[in-house]
């Protein structure tokens, strides 16, 4: 039998509407609905033929190398609930629909590279492409394909039609395979500088998947949160600029004269008595006393402050990047009400 040959006359019809599924990815599930049994699939796909399975049950309509949407789609028609198959245009329609992937995304240095990263490989040189699931699926990784389980899905992103982890769980899912320091190091540090998430996202799911034990790992970490915390003070100073605030004095020490230190502030605003304190905390695995004697510190400091007529204004850094005009406001609304209140105590304000 000629390989190049089509498959016998009995299913002409389907095998040509197969030509236009979109990117020419197919499941077996759907090649059996358009009919075209198992037996024929194979005989396409025998050395020499037109077709290739590139993974179990998946099925690649030509017979060249696949391209990284093809591969892409091809890992997500695997590794799908319901799986998900290319569907072939209808009469009259300009563009194919899109195949529906349910219970499957896109994770690890893939879902980076789709982010928009550039410390990360481009999709083709990549040998396998991880897809994250729900832990209780009877899946394996096979081929291109490796299966990442998790107890809890979170929600997709739609990146070039597919869906995708959030870049802090798929940092997460990339490094749980890196062991070179200097590349988690510049993954992480992308993350935060491009504006693709917080620290405190980053070092969260670095933690659930237990990586924080990991020296190279933890080294990366406190760059991250310096590299994090320097962000933050820059919004703060734009933040001050862009809205017109008047200019505080930064980053200072507050003490009473001959008395105690009250502890360093990022801003403050001597003639009304407000600081601003930016909040850079991120959970750290097995060190859950530290961080509640971190934030225990944090509002003994308020509190002692706020006692003396200082009013302090409580930042994170992802509210300094989406919500930047809203804590003007609020800055605004403290500075403001300042003439309203009593005098605050004299203290002593030293360069930190």
């Amino acid at each position: 039998m000629n390989h190049n040959a089509p498959v016998p006359p009995v299913s002409p019809r389907p095998l040509r509407h197969l030509a236009e599924v979109h990117r020419r990815v197919v499941t077996a599930g759907r090649l059996r609905s358009q009919g075209v049994s198992a037996a024929e699939a194979n005989e396409q796909c025998r050395p020499g033929g037109p077709w290739q399975q590139i993974l179990p049950g998946v099925f690649l309509l030509h017979a060249g190398p696949p391209t990284s949407e093809e591969r892409l789609h091809a890992v997500l028609m695997y590794a799908a609930r319901e799986r998900g198959t290319g569907v072939p245009v209808q009469p009259g329609a300009e563009e194919p629909h899109r195949p529906v992937y349910t219970e499957a995304m896109i994770t690890g240095l893939a879902a980076l590279t789709l982010h928009g990263f550039t410390e990360t490989p481009p999709l083709l040189s990549l040998d396998r492409i991880d897809v994250l699931v729900p832990r209780l699926r009877r899946l394996r990784s096979a081929g291109g394909a490796r299966i990442v389980r998790t107890s809890t899905l979170p929600a997709a992103e739609q990146v070039t039609g597919v869906p995708v982890a959030p870049v802090p769980r798929a940092l997460a899912d990339a490094v749980t395979e890196l062991t070179d320091a200097g590349t988690v190091r510049r993954l992480l540090t992308e993350a935060v500088r491009g504006g693709h998430c917080e620290p405190a996202a980053v070092v969260r799911e670095l933690n659930n998947a237990k990586l924080l034990n990991r020296p190279h790992v933890v080294d990366a970490v406190d760059s991250l949160l310096a590299e994090g915390r320097a962000i933050a003070e820059d919004r703060l100073y734009r933040m001050v600029e862009e809205y017109g605030l008047p200019d505080p004095v930064w980053n200072v020490d507050l003490r009473l004269p001959g008395g105690p230190h009250l502890g360093g502030l990022d801003a403050y605003w001597p003639e009304q008595a407000v600081a601003v304190e930016l909040d850079t905390r991120a959970p750290r695995q097995g060190r859950q006393q530290d961080d509640d004697a971190v934030w225990s510190e944090y509002a003994r400091k308020r509190e002692h402050l706020e006692r003396l007529g200082i009013t302090v204004v409580h930042i994170t850094p992802r509210k300094l990047r989406d919500a930047r005009e809203q804590q003007a406001a609020v800055v605004r609304t403290a500075l403001m009400a300042s003439g309203d209140r009593d005098p605050a105590a004299y203290v002593v304000v030293l360069p930190r």
